[in-house]
Parts: C-alpha cells; structure tokens; sequence
C-alpha cells in the first residue's frame, strides 16, 4: 500500500517548476491513480502554476478520479476570471464529471460566462448531471456500446445507430452540443476506421469546444487514420490554441512515426500551450514506442531517486 509519505514524493515532483514538464505531468497521472485526500491536495495546490496547460491537466485529472474533496478547489479555479479560459473549461467539464448535484447551481451559473468555452462546457455539465440525476447512470442500455477506454465523459455515449447516421448527429450544428456530444462518444467507441474518419470531419465544426474535445477522443483512439486530420489543425496556425494542443497530445498518444515530424516542428511553438503539448507528446511517443511498464511512473522515479 502507498503511503502518504510516497504520495508526498511524487506530489514534490509536481509542484516543482524546475521539473521539466514531462515529468510533472507523470508525477500528476500517478496521483490520479494512486487518489486519495493527499494525492487531491497535491493536485490542488499546483493550480498557482504559471503554465496553462498543466493547470487543464490537473482539472481534468480531479474529474476523472471523481473525488468530491476535490470540489471546493474546482469550484474555486472555475469562478477565477484571471485563471485562463481552458483551464476554466476543464474546472467545469471536471464538476460535471464528479457527479455531486450540489454543484447544479454554480454551473448553471457559469453557463452564461461571457468566455464562450467556459459556458458550453458548464452547460454541458448541466446536461450530464440532470441525465445522471434522471437515473440515466442506471441504465446501462445496451442499446449503446460501452466505452473501452475507462474515461469519464462530459456526455454519455448516443445509442446504437450506423456511421452515417451518428456522422449526420455529430455534424448538425443546429442540434443541441450534449447531443452532438453523444454521438462523438458512441462514434469512439466503434474504435473502426469509418468511424476515425467521422470524427475527422468534426474538426471543421464551428465551436472551439467542440473540435478540442473530437482531438481528444481521437488520441483515446489511438487510430493511424486521424493522423492527417490531427496534424492539419495542429500546423493551422490560426487555430484556437485548445484545439491545437488537444491535437498535439493526440498525436503523441497515436506514438506513431508519421507523428514525430510534426511535433519536433512545433515544440518551438509561438503560442506556450501548443509548445509544451508539443513536450508532453514527444514523452508519450516515446512512452509508446518503448519497454516502459507504465507511462505514470512518479513512484518508479522517486524510488529510483532514494
């Protein structure tokens, strides 16, 4: 069993700018396996940190580990205006993913934002809460396939249909954004070729959410199809830095050598967000590409360390 001893060791690692970021964001993932109040506290206090990116990380691991100590710090990050916006989104979308309806209200709240990213994601989180307060947890319809990648998700997946048609739902942009989202999961977890390349398409839809959140279900795929897609919004340098960034950990996720190019290229980014996507995912190519036991190895380096 951890102790909070080790917990404390690979929670140093985190909050120490000096690190390289590759190896906090290791340090961050094995405290989301390894959960529990001081692996939440840890997390929480690396929310001053001067980089974007690792503050939307810290977000997204508090939602997935679904921990309700870790509401009053998200709550905290999503009212904070001078905190950037997809760190903002991230303190939502984790909210959400917790599951507490105490939460309802503040989301509600904050479904109004005058930052456009931070009221979709709340409004999607809206949805996801008053589905899971409907009971809609319960069903387990197996109408729907179930998601192979153990992820908590802003929206459930839609029911079974055909390509074509969960294509037709993810790309109407007059239907509602929790029901596109539906189809996006229920195209994730087809795991086919026809389905990369429906999702593909979505990065040409208009939200900024939207197109982030299809490059990040296409780096659960880990699919050799989406690669051209990933790298055009990637090299699209008039593209909204959260779609970038989600495209360049997609990229390194993939691991694949068609994928190395691109981002050594863009690791020297002018926007800080995609250039240290960029870091992360060269380490998680590598990761992939490797004999590693496990990409969250923070106990492994604070053993080796001793």
């Amino acid at each position: 069993m951890t102790s909070d001893r080790d917990v404390a060791a690979v929670g140093r690692i985190l909050v120490d700018g000096q690190q390289e970021l590759p190896a906090r964001f290791r340090a961050l993932f094995t405290l989301r396996n390894l959960g529990g109040a001081e692996a939440v506290r840890w997390i929480g206090e690396a929310f001053s940190d001067e980089s974007a990116l690792l503050k939307h990380e810290l977000a997204y691991c508090l939602g997935q580990m679904q921990d309700e100590r870790a509401i009053p710090v998200l709550e905290t990050v999503l009212r904070d205006t001078e905190q950037e916006p997809m760190v903002r989104h991230e303190a939502g979308e984790a909210l959400g993913a917790i599951g507490n309806p105490k939460v309802l209200d503040l989301l509600k709240q904050y479904s109004e934002d005058p930052v456009v990213e931070v009221a979709e994601t709340c409004q999607l989180a809206v949805r996801r809460l008053e589905w899971l307060m409907s009971g809609g947890d319960a069903e387990k319809s197996e109408a729907a396939d179930s998601n192979p990648y153990c992820s908590v998700d802003p929206a459930p997946p839609a029911q079974r249909k055909s390509v074509p048609e969960l294509r037709m739902q993810l790309l109407d942009e007059s239907l509602p954004l929790f029901e596109r989202y539906r189809a996006m999961f229920a195209l994730r977890n087809l795991s086919s070729e026809e389905a990369v390349l429906a999702l593909g398409d979505g990065l040409q839809c208009g939200s900024a959410l939207f197109r982030h959140e299809i490059g990040y279900v296409l780096g659960q795929m880990q699919h050799e199809a989406s690669i051209p897609h990933l790298r055009a919004a990637l090299e699209n340098e008039t593209e909204n830095a959260m779609v970038r960034h989600e495209c360049a950990e997609a990229l390194g996720s993939i691991g694949q050598d068609a994928c190395l190019s691109v981002l050594q290229r863009y690791r020297e980014d002018g926007e800080r967000v995609v250039k240290e996507s960029c870091e992360v995912a060269l380490d998680m190519l590598e990761y992939e590409n490797s004999a590693q036991f496990q990409y969250a190895d923070g106990l492994l380096r604070v053993n080796a360390a001793q």
